[in-house]
């Protein structure tokens, strides 16, 4: 983060005194330049940064969210946050990593052996008032191409003219692998709607339908859709 957020303000700081007449346009400021005239993310932004389909706009105001969250962490870095956003993380992989290794240190297990298990809680990130007991509570979860269903706690299918659907808290727990489990879609998770090659890891979500119908569906998580529901 500090990475980006520094290159953002010296290029910028560049490009203002190249528009003074201080220092000559060479081809990265220009390139800057046209970006954000055209509403997009700088190239260089972009690559120091994380993956995101937002137009710059967007993507401005998704990033001082992260940067408050990172911000909360870092003021009080021994005490894990209730809920923590997972769309909100440079390497959500990584979290759900550490995750398991906190398993392996308690349970005396070997990581490789582990899988991250979600249980889809009833509550919504205001409703969470302490830590899981067992894992982790992330929130920031898009389902798309179904919907999840509150009250029977399971996927159904979307309503028209709905493309996305918040998923309420999830919780994160590490365990031995094992078979699928009747009853369950393995769902795959994205940080973005191009999906690949942005994969980050496969969710247990309950199902009445047999798993073959959302496959075909296409149904799958998401961490970052563009905007806010």
């Amino acid at each position: 983060m500090s990475a980006l957020v520094n290159e953002m303000v010296r290029s910028l700081a560049e490009l203002q005194l190249g528009f003074k007449g201080e220092l000559t346009m060479s081809e990265t400021m220009e390139a800057l330049m046209n970006a954000l005239f055209l509403e997009r993310i700088p190239p260089y932004w972009q690559k120091l940064g994380y993956p995101s389909t937002r137009p710059l706009a967007s993507w401005r105001s998704n990033l001082l969210e992260r940067c408050i969250q990172l911000d909360e962490w870092c003021n009080e870095p021994t005490v894990i946050p209730k809920v923590v956003d997972v769309s909100k993380l440079f390497n959500p992989q990584s979290y759900l990593t550490a995750v398991k290794q906190k398993t392996c240190q308690e349970q005396q297990l070997e990581l490789d052996k582990l899988m991250v298990y979600t249980d889809v809680t009833k509550r919504n990130k205001s409703q969470i008032e302490s830590q899981s007991r067992e894992g982790a509570y992330v929130d920031g979860m898009y389902l798309e191409g179904a919907r999840w269903d509150q009250n029977t706690n399971c996927m159904e299918e979307s309503k028209p003219k709905e493309m996305f659907c918040r998923m309420p808290v999830v919780n994160c727990k590490a365990g031995p692998a094992t078979d699928n489990e009747k009853g369950v879609y393995i769902c795959p998770t994205y940080c973005t709607t191009g999906r690949r090659p942005y994969y980050v890891f496969p969710a247990q979500l309950r199902t009445k339908q047999p798993g073959a119908k959302w496959v075909l569906a296409g149904v799958a998580l998401i961490l970052d859709i563009g905007y806010n529901l």
